[in-house]
Order: structure tokens, then sequence, then C-alpha cells
């Protein structure tokens, strides 16, 4: 997709990648068009001006970044992944989106990474407090309330978050009906 309000340019770009074997998806002049394109259409790479009349080039690859993230090229902030100087040269082309191509990848290797990370973080507080609960209400050693957890995770072919849960959810009922 390419964004750009000066029609020279975005003329040029569009003829500079369709020559180096690159499709366009979408084409626009302003910054409220790339944000409705990025979600409407496929595309793969976003080549986008810094100065727009609408919306800035910077602040509307910031919203792409958190609504759909796509490789975003030529502003030089906001997450964006490469950029291109004007005049453009077309040798320049494939170098740089495949730069910004590789280093998307490593951004969404990196957000999946943090999710799983964020994930496991939970899980391992959910199975402490599971754990607690079990050593105050039924007198257990750390040891043994966890031992206890991995036998009936392993036993009933449950993850240790799921047993935790349950242990949380049965010993806050024994809580209210034992006051």
């Amino acid at each position: 997709m390419v964004i750009d309000d000066h029609e020279p340019s975005r003329r040029q770009l569009v003829t500079s990648l369709r020559s180096c074997g690159y499709q366009i998806a979408a084409e626009g002049s302003r910054g409220k068009v790339a944000l409705a394109l990025s979600q409407a259409c496929g595309s793969e790479v976003i080549i986008m001006a810094v100065g727009l009349a609408d919306l800035d080039g910077i602040e509307a690859a910031r919203e792409i970044m958190q609504t759909r993230p796509l490789p975003v090229m030529r502003a030089t902030h906001a997450g964006v992944l490469s950029y291109l100087i004007k005049p453009l040269r077309v040798e320049e082309l494939a170098p740089a989106i495949e730069l910004a191509v590789s280093r998307f990848r490593e951004f969404i290797s990196l957000r999946n990474e943090v999710s799983t990370l964020k994930l496991n973080l939970e899980e391992r507080k959910l199975i402490e407090r599971a754990k607690g609960l079990l050593m105050e209400q039924c007198h257990l050693s750390d040891e043994r309330a966890y031992a206890l957890m991995k036998k009936a995770s392993m036993n009933m072919r449950k993850p240790m978050a799921d047993i935790a849960q349950a242990i949380l959810l049965a010993g806050g009922l024994l809580s209210e009906t034992n006051p």
C-alpha cells in the first residue's frame, strides 16, 4: 500500500514498485485513508509519507501498529520499521522492503514471546495462590501442597493452572460456608 499526498512522488513510487515486481494493493493521499485501507485491503507492507494533510504519517503509523500491525516504511518514528529518502532511488526499494518485513517479523515474534511470558506469569501466580490456600486450609507444607496439585494435574490430565483455579474456587466456597 502506498500513501503519499504528493502525487508525482506517489506515481513514481508505484511505478518503481511495480518495476521491482511488487503488487500495489491500494494507494491514497491521506492518513485517514491509510487507516481505513490498512484494515480493508490485504497489504503486507505500507509505504507512507510523513507529512500528510489530514493526519500525520507518524500518527497514522502508530494507529496502524496498534490495530493491525504491518511493516510501515518511510517515517522514522512510531514503530516504523524502515524508511526511504526522497528523491527515491529504485535500487533502494527491495532492500528497504526486505528490511521492513524482517524487522516486522522480529517485532511479531517478540510480541508473541511477551504474551507467552505474561500468561506464564499469571499462571504461576494462580498456582502460588492455590498452593497458599492449600497450605493454610489443609495445614500442608509448601512441598506437600505443590506435590498434591501436581499429582491432581497428572491424574486428571489438566494443566496446573486449571487445578489451581479449581482449588481457589473451592476454597472460596468453603470459606463462605464456614465463617
